[in-house]
């Protein structure tokens, strides 16, 4: 590894936010082609490559300066690029369980109605009926569509906590939507 990288690397572990933005510059590309050629679209490409960095800054203090760092961050988006594709699969094997709208459904106004009355409802729902915690990772669970284990780290609680309270949002919404279901 290049001295220069060791150094960039010592300062990162003291929190040097500009060792990480230097590091970055030099190492992006060559890692948005690393991940664009496991993932194959260029948007998911470098939203994993900002969350390696940001995991990167993260767990800053486990980093090992004399390690390769490229090796290091590949590692890191490799994994994300599984969690991707688990997510992904995941999402294709339910997808046959969610009714798909007809067209004539979708233009039909008291289909559209109903509709609209019921995404009202949820987010009322959502809003007013859930504790924040509870709230803040029901949203980025269901709308913003972030995994567990990420929404763990980013709240700094653990994985239990988060499945505990989404088990609790989606048992309040059954609860107050009996009559939709």
């Amino acid at each position: 590894m290049p001295n220069k990288d060791q150094k960039l690397l010592s300062r990162l572990k003291k929190s040097d936010k500009n060792s990480l933005r230097d590091l970055f510059t030099k190492y992006h590309q060559s890692l948005f082609n690393f991940v664009l050629y496991r993932v194959k679209d260029e948007v998911i490409a470098d939203d994993i490559v900002q969350d390696t960095f940001f995991r990167v800054w993260k767990h800053r203090n486990s980093i090992k300066p004399n390690q390769s760092f490229f090796s290091y961050i590949a590692k890191i988006s490799n994994n994300l690029c599984m969690d991707y594709f688990r997510h992904e699969n995941v999402k294709l094997r339910h997808q046959e369980h969610i009714p798909q709208l007809t067209q004539s459904g979708v233009d039909n106004p008291a289909i559209q109605y109903e509709s609209k009355i019921l995404e009202d409802k949820i987010h009322n729902i959502v809003n007013n009926s859930l504790p924040e915690k509870c709230r803040e990772i029901f949203i980025l669970s269901r709308v913003n569509g972030l995994p567990n284990q990420d929404i763990a780290e980013l709240l700094e609680v653990s994985r239990r906590t988060v499945e505990n309270q989404l088990y609790r949002a989606l048992k309040v919404l059954r609860s107050k939507l009996k009559d939709y279901l």
